[in-house]
Order: C-alpha cells, then structure tokens, then sequence
C-alpha cells in the first residue's frame, strides 16, 4: 500500500515536470507550488491532475505511461485553465469534471493512435478539449459558466501576481527582457508573474542545463527574429514567446532529438516557422473567439518527427532512441550505447574455425575481393615464418589449413550445400566452379552465411538441417577459384552461391597485436590479423549467467539488498533491487557480460556491482584486458558535469573509462575492475574493484569509490 501510495504521489509530480519534457521531481515540485500563486487555477489544476491518474489506473491503463504523467497533464493543463478563465460557481466544477473526464478519453485515445507511428500527443487533447469548453459557453445557450474578463482569450493572464510588493518590485525594477523572460516561462501555467518565471527557471536548470540554454535561445531568437520583420510591433506575446517560441526549441532542440548543433539549428528554424504558424491560426480562430493557446508548438513538433521518421538512413539528426526525459541523459547514454550496445544491432556471428589462422585477404582486398563481393574474408594458417605450409608446399596436404574443421558460424539451417567439387593442384585455379565447395547457412531473413573452397566430400550437413553455432560443417579444401587451400568466409542477403557479400562483424574474437592478445567485440579483421576464438572460463561464464527469476542477496556490513532478475516486454533482462528500487539492465551474448544501463540509487549495492562488473570477458587469459566507457553523467563532480552538460551538444571533455581482467589465485577465481575518469587528456582512476568467484558462482565483491571502501557478500538464492 505504501508503494502504492508514492508511485501515485510521483506521478502527480511527474504530471506537472512532463510539462517541461522532465522527470525530476525538483522541477515538478517547483511547477505545483508555483500554480498555486493562483490558487483556484492552482486547485483545479491539482484535482483534475488526480482525477486523471485515478480513471486511468481504476480502468487498467498502461502504468509506465500513467506513473510517467503522459495521461494526465493535458487534464492538469484543463484545470489550470478553467481556474484562470472561469469564477467558481455552482455549476463550475460540473463542467470542470466533465470536461477533464473528456479530456482523459481523448487523451488516451490520442496517446495510443498517434503512438503507433512514434508520436507524441502534446497538449493536442487540451486544447481541443477547452476550445469545446470555449465555444460551448460561448454559444446562444447559456452554460452557466461565467468568464473572468473579456481580454483572458487574448492574452490568458495579465495579472501581475498575488505576492504583493515583492513582485511588484521585480516587475518594476527587473531589466525588461529578464522580466519578459520570466513572465514568458510563467505564461505556460496560464499566469504572468515574475516570481513564478524565477521559481521555473531554477526548477529549469537543475533539471537540465542543456534545455535551459534552449529556452535562452529560443527566447532570444523569436526578439532578434521580430526585431528584424516587425511582424508584431508592439511586441509579441508573453504567452506565445513561452507555451510556443521557447517550448518549441527546447522540443526540438533537446527533447526529441539528441542535442548536437544540428538538433539547435532546427530549433532555430523551428522557431522561425512558428511565427508563421501562429499568425495564420490566429486569423483563422478569431472567427470563434478561440486562443491559439500552444497549436504552433504540437504542429511544428509533431509535423517534424513525422518528417524524420520518414528517413530511410536517419544518420544526420538523431532522434532519442529510449527516451530519458532529460536532454543530457539522453544525449550520454546515446553516446555510450552507439558503440556498445551491438548485440542489440547484429545477430552474433563468431570464427568459423578452432585455433589461430591469419586474414590472408580481407574486405576490398587486392585479388579476388572486389566490387559487389568485396566485403569477404579469406583465412589461412600460418608458422612462425608466415609461411602457409610445410616444405615441399606441392600437395595441398602440405598446407597446415588443409582438412582443419570449418564451423558454423552462429545457429541457422543449412540452405545450399556443393560437395563433389575436386581439389585443386597447387598453384592450379577452378574458374568453372568458382566458390568450389560450399556451404550457405540462414540464420535470419536477409542473413545468409557462406563458407567455400572447402574439401570434397567433406561437408557434414545437407539442405534442411539446422546446425548450432560451432557445429563442424566440412573441412578446409582447395576447390573451386583457388590455388592453394584457404578456407573463404562471407555474409550475404539472398541463398545463392555467387549472392554479393555484405558488410559484418564477428561478434567476439582475439587478435594477436605487439605479442599480446586482444579482444574484438563486434569487428571486422583485417588482411594479416591474426585471429583466435575466444577460449571461454565456464566457471566464470556460469558466474555471471543470470537467467529470468535468478534471486541473491547481497549484504554488507552497512546494508542487505535482494535482488532478482526478469526480462522486459523487449525481451531485455536486468536486475531489480526489491529495498531501493534500483535497476540495472544487462546483456549476456555468451562471450561477455556487461551492463548496458541503471536507474536509480546510487549508494545501493547493485550500483556499486554495476560499476565493478560493467564489463567481464569469460576468459581466464591474463592478456587480455576489456577496455569500456561508461556514460558521462556517472560523473560524481557536478561543478564538472554542469559545465559539460552546457557544451556536450558541441563538445566533450569528459570520459569515464572502464578495464577489467583476470587475476590469477592459487584458489578460485578473480576478477580486477578498475575506471578513469579523463579531463581534457588528464587521466586518473576514480575506481578498482575485485570480484572473486568460487564454485561456479559469485562470491563476493569489494569496491573503492569515493574514498569508501565497499565488501558487499553475493549469496546466490535460486537460478
């Protein structure tokens, strides 16, 4: 019940934040005491806001999208709105709750239809919902509801506030484009009061730095942009600078799309096309005295994102993939995930062999891979000369790749086999039967894989069977176009044998660089890369094998955390802490763990794991070091990220880097984890970690962070 009761208190604070694009509770907080500087709007705006999330639960809506606000602040834009346009009388909160239950149907509907297409509704439902309220007590039949005063439809709220002289100082003594920049902010709550404008702009920043600069520009762009063609010449309207000049740029600018200077530029044209915008609704919604309220704003919003959706190659101006509700996370988590998060990009290819071979032609190489089969790899063995055989070198036998297993890549079924092909004479070439002896495998619609030149008679497989990833298929050979045994390996969209190749990456491979071993995730080798399977740890493999309704408790000698694991409705898993409320979502593709994101507390012991084990290779190789970043808002200096967060759009000079590795031990086995934090070139470690494992399981885990030292016990409830 207590759970219950403080989801819906969030959600009344996230109803009023979600005005701004936000989450934060500061900024909600803010927003809900400020309405009240009216206090019948601010009351209305209250109860309409609760009614809302009420009807929506009671009726089984979708909780993310209730708790998130997204159904409930058209109706706390309704509430505000009547409490501004209206006196209270007998029959004003009839209308009130069936004008806010109308504007529940119509948001709902709206939210799902739109949604669909990647959509968001905006104030769409209260604008449509009030300009009924409008024109219904406007009619020739009278409603009973009795309008403030007439000029409210012109300029919504010219009051100069309700805190007496305090206000009246700043109204009178604020440098004028300040005053108009906050009564502007305070306008999207339907008042005109400085004090309000101050509150939100405060609210604004610590929320967000990055949108905040967006209001400036927005601000600043509408004055320039007036001051230039005159289009308004007394000015344009505090109202309409706020719920539709600065609200648009921020939207466009940081909300819907990740902040870079493309995504300010189009703010800025955004900004331009609303005037035109709202000139024309004017003229046209003067006709039945209706306001124009903030229509501009949702087409120019709404009409873009359908325009960007519409982008078959959207690689320019990105719009938010998963949505944060803050421009800064957003843009962070963008960043870390566009190069980490490729098992959610490729299906998983690994070597097709066991042992080491070297790339002996690579893509666009300089033989036979070329043009629309330029994207192939040719993988020979080689000695410690770089030599390919064995002296005399005139049999194939004499090759050390000839007969070696050829694997299947990843799981699929077998679609195209040619198994009577002869092999070559060395230095002889079968043009006739190009691709010799081959195997073409289905692993996905448009995803074929094709090994070729390999020995006849040797394939293990025919049409029809399914094979599971490292499943011998056949053995190297020398058939077809080539004159000494090489096994040829590529990636094709269609089952054909002489199909045109495709660009991909294995999914987890080692090369051998500067007489060290290093670990590839997701690339494409090169010609002369030597090239090894990783050879995985099964114990530290099962360790970190989390499977859906996997339990633990994890205690330290301050705390006691249980956690569990699920998957989501995307079929992404990840840990939840029942005491914090932490979460910590994962990724396991058999070769690696890594942690891909979390929310929440931050002094909580599944933080802490999250930091010491973001990324673990399952290999017990003491070469090979992992090398990750993580996002930047991780960064504990906030003087440090402020100032960052104003300049990511442009600029980075921040990066949190992470490396684990295996540390050998006499007994069991141990993991070291260490971060840096690098400032413009200068690096320092901000972070180490040992996570030791025994009995195939976890162990335990210390952590120094902070100038803490953290021994946190992982007991392993349930699998």
């Amino acid at each position: 019940m207590k759970n219950k009761i403080q989801l819906f208190i969030k959600a009344v604070v996230n109803s009023y934040a979600i005005l701004f694009f936000s989450q934060n509770k500061v900024l909600g907080a803010i927003l809900l005491l400020v309405s009240f500087f009216n206090p019948v709007a601010g009351l209305c705006g209250l109860c309409c806001a609760i009614f809302s999330l009420a009807i929506t639960n009671l009726l089984g809506y979708r909780t993310e999208t209730i708790n998130a606000g997204i159904y409930s602040f058209n109706s706390l834009l309704l509430g505000i709105a009547f409490g501004s346009f209206y006196n209270v009388n007998t029959v004003f909160f009839i209308w009130l709750t069936l004008a806010c239950l109308f504007t529940v149907i119509v948001t709902v509907v709206l939210v799902e239809r739109l949604g669909r297409s990647g959509l968001p509704v905006l104030s769409l439902p209260f604008i449509f919902c009030f300009w009924i309220v409008l024109l219904a007590a406007n009619s020739v039949f009278h409603a009973g509801l009795e309008p403030k005063s007439s000029y409210i439809l012109s300029e919504l709220y010219n009051g100069t506030g309700n805190l007496g002289s305090f206000h009246e100082y700043l109204y009178l003594n604020l440098p004028f484009y300040l005053n108009l920049f906050f009564r502007s902010l305070s306008a999207i709550l339907f008042q005109n009061n400085v004090i309000t404008g101050i509150l939100i702009s405060l609210g604004l920043l610590i929320h967000s730095r990055i949108a905040f600069s967006l209001l400036i520009i927005g601000f600043i762009t509408a004055l320039c942009f007036n001051n230039i063609t005159n289009v308004y010449p007394d000015g344009i309207s505090y109202y309409h600078l706020g719920a539709n000049f600065m609200l648009t740029s921020v939207a466009i600018g940081s909300f819907f799309t990740i902040p870079s200077l493309r995504s300010y530029l189009w703010a800025i044209v955004c900004v331009l096309m609303v005037f035109v915008l709202i000139n024309a609704f004017t003229s046209l919604l003067s006709i039945y005295n209706l306001p124009i309220f903030s229509l501009p704003f949702c087409i120019i919003n709404i009409g873009l994102l359908y325009f960007l959706l519409l982008r078959r190659y959207p690689e320019k101006l990105q719009l938010v993939p998963i949505q944060h509700y803050s421009p800064e996370r957003n843009l962070y988590q963008f960043i870390n995930q566009k190069s980490r998060l490729n098992d959610l990009k490729y299906f998983r290819f690994y070597l097709p062999f066991m042992g080491s071979w070297t790339v002996s032609q690579g893509y666009d190489g300089d033989i036979t891979h070329k043009g629309d089969w330029g994207k192939a790899l040719d993988f020979v063995i080689e000695d410690e000369e770089k030599h390919t055989y064995k002296l005399p070198g005139t049999l194939p036998e004499h090759f050390y790749c000839f007969n070696k297993p050829v694997l299947a890549c990843a799981d699929g079924v077998v679609t195209t086999v040619t198994d009577h092909i002869e092999d070559n004479i060395i230095g002889e070439v079968n043009t006739k039967d190009n691709w010799g002896n081959t195997v073409v495998i289905k692993h996905l619609d448009g995803l074929y894989s094709k090994v070729s030149h390999l020995k006849k008679k040797s394939i293990t497989v025919k049409p029809g069977d399914v094979v599971k990833q490292g499943d011998q298929i056949g053995l190297c050979g020398n058939s077809g176009r080539s004159p000494e045994p090489h096994l040829h390996f590529q990636v094709q969209t269609t089952s054909y044998i002489d199909a045109k190749t495709l660009t991909y990456p294995f999914a987890g491979y080692i090369s051998r660089e500067a007489n060290k071993n290093k670990f590839n995730s997701f690339e494409v080798p090169a010609k002369e890369d030597e090239l090894n399977p990783v050879d995985i740890n099964v114990s530290i493999k099962r360790a970190f094998d989390f499977p859906p309704g996997y339990t633990a408790i994890i205690t330290s000698a301050t705390a006691k955390e249980s956690i569990e694991a699920f998957t989501d409705e995307f079929n992404q898993t990840y840990f939840y802490c029942k005491e914090t409320g932490a979460t910590a979502y994962f990724i396991n593709n058999g070769t690696l763990f890594y942690f891909t994101s979390f929310y929440g507390d931050k002094n909580s012991l599944l933080y802490y794991f999250y930091l010491s084990a973001y990324k673990i290779l399952f290999s017990s190789d003491e070469d090979l070091i992992v090398h990750d970043t993580l996002p930047v808002q991780l960064s504990t200096n906030k003087l440090q990220l402020w100032l960052q967060d104003l300049m990511a759009p442009f600029y980075r000079f921040i990066s949190i880097n992470y490396s684990s590795c295996y540390l050998p031990q006499k007994t069991g086995l141990t993991i070291k984890a260490a971060q840096f934090k690098q400032i413009f070139g200068r690096q320092k470690q901000t972070m180490s970690a040992t996570i030791n494992i025994a009995d195939n399981s976890i162990h335990d885990f210390d952590i120094q962070i902070n100038g803490r030292d953290t021994k946190a016990e992982w007991i392993k409830e349930s699998t």
